[in-house]
C-alpha cells in the first residue's frame, strides 16, 4: 500500500473512533463542592477564650461545664457583635483553653470537642462562609493564662515575679508558637479549599491579644479585691509580654498569608482595675470567683476561669473594630480608641 493509502486508512479509523465515542453515553462529571449559592451567608469565630466569650457571661448551653465542656461560648462574644452587610448568621467554634492544634486539623480535643477545623468543614458545606476570624496561639508554648496565674502567685509571695521567672524565656516561647499557629491557619485554608471555596470567596483574619491588666491600677485594687499583681509584673505584661506575643501572631499571619488585626493596644486605659468608681467602664474582668462552683468538686477547679478576660463591654468594642476591618480592604489594622472613646480599626503595616 502506498503512503497515501496508509494515511487514508488512518483517517478512516480516527473517524470511526469518534463516531463510536459519540454513540457512547459517558456520565456527566460530578459537580465540585463549593459554597452553596442559596444558603445563608455566615461568619465564623475560631480559637480560644479571648474570642469564645470567656468572661462575658451568658454561656451557650452545653459549654458551661456540662459533661466536661468548659468552652464558655458567650452570647456576648465579639463575633456576635460584628455587623457586616449581607451576613445572615454567625457561628462561634472557639473554645476556652484551646491550643492551635485543636483549632487546626487533627485529633486534638479540647473540653470534649473535636477539631474546630473539622467543625468548620460542616458549616462551610451548609452555609456560604464569607469570613473566618481566629484568635489562637496563647495556649501553645506561651501558656499565657498560666503565666498570669504565676504573676498572682508571685504577688502572694509564692515564687519570683513572673517578669523574672518567665520574662527571660518569653520570646523563645513565642517563637515556638509561631509554626503551630501558622499550621492551624493553613489547615483552615485547606478545609475551605476542600469544600470548593476559592481563596477570594472568604476573608481569613487572625487577631492578636489585648493586655487585660496594666500598671495604671487604681490604688486599693492591687490585691484580691481586683488585681493582685506586683507593679513590675503589671508593667511587664503590658509593655513586654503582650507586644512580643503580638509580634509572633503577626509573623504567623504573614507566613500563612492571611489578614492581621492587632488588639495589643485595644484595652489601654480600660484594663481591669483602672476605674475606682465605675467598674463597668472597664473592658476586662477583674479577679473573678464563681463561689457556687466551689461547692461542687467537678466545678471547683474552674471557679477562677473567667478572671482577666474581656467582659461583655470589651467584646462589644472588639466586635465593632472587627466590623470596620472586615468591611475595609486593609491587609492589616490595629484596634485603637478614638476620640469618641470607642474602638476603631486603624490601618497599619502588615
Amino acid at each position: 500500500m502506498r503512503p497515501s493509502g496508509w494515511l487514508v486508512l488512518f483517517l478512516v479509523l480516527v473517524m470511526a473512533t469518534f463516531g463510536l465515542a459519540g454513540d457512547h453515553r459517558f456520565p456527566a462529571p460530578e459537580p465540585l463542592p463549593g459554597p452553596p449559592e442559596d444558603a445563608p451567608t455566615a461568619i465564623v469565630a475560631m480559637g480560644d477564650s479571648t474570642i469564645s466569650g470567656e468572661g462575658a457571661g451568658d454561656y451557650e448551653r452545653g459549654t458551661d461545664g456540662e459533661k466536661g465542656n468548659w468552652c464558655h461560648r458567650s452570647s456576648h462574644a465579639s463575633i456576635f457583635q460584628v455587623e457586616v452587610p449581607g451576613v445572615d448568621k454567625a457561628f462561634n467554634l472557639a473554645c476556652s483553653g484551646a491550643p492551635s492544634a485543636q483549632v487546626g486539623l487533627g485529633n486534638v480535643e479540647q473540653y470534649t470537642e473535636i477539631s474546630q477545623s473539622k467543625q468548620l468543614a460542616r458549616i462551610a458545606t451548609r452555609n456560604r462562609v464569607t469570613a473566618i476570624v481566629v484568635a489562637s496561639g496563647a495556649n501553645d508554648d506561651p501558656s499565657f493564662s498560666h503565666v498570669l496565674d504565676s504573676c498572682v502567685q508571685a504577688w502572694a509571695g509564692r515564687g519570683q515575679p513572673c517578669s523574672k521567672s518567665v520574662g527571660p524565656e518569653w520570646e523563645r516561647r513565642v517563637d515556638r508558637m509561631i509554626p503551630k499557629l501558622t499550621k492551624a491557619l493553613r489547615d483552615i485554608k485547606t478545609v475551605m479549599r476542600n469544600a470548593g471555596y476559592a481563596r477570594t470567596d472568604y476573608e481569613l483574619v487572625v487577631q492578636s491579644y489585648a493586655a487585660p491588666v496594666g500598671p495604671d491600677v487604681v490604688r486599693g485594687l492591687q490585691d484580691l479585691s481586683g488585681c493582685p499583681f506586683l507593679t513590675q509584673d503589671l508593667r511587664w505584661v503590658e509593655g513586654d509580654a503582650v507586644p512580643v506575643l503580638t509580634a509572633g501572631v503577626r509573623t504567623a499571619a504573614r507566613d500563612a498569608d492571611v489578614r492581621f488585626l492587632d488588639l495589643s493596644r485595644a484595652g489601654v486605659g480600660r484594663e481591669a482595675c483602672t476605674s475606682e468608681r465605675d467598674p463597668d467602664s472597664e473592658w476586662f474582668r477583674r479577679l473573678a470567683v464563681e463561689w457556687d462552683n466551689l461547692e461542687h468538686d467537678e466545678r471547683a477547679t474552674h471557679a477562677l476561669q473567667e478572671s482577666f478576660h474581656p467582659n461583655a463591654n470589651g467584646h462589644r468594642q472588639f466586635g465593632q473594630c472587627l466590623s470596620e476591618f472586615l468591611t475595609s480592604t486593609d491587609r492589616a489594622a490595629a484596634c485603637l480608641v478614638g476620640r469618641d472613646g470607642e474602638l476603631h480599626a486603624a490601618a497599619s503595616a502588615d
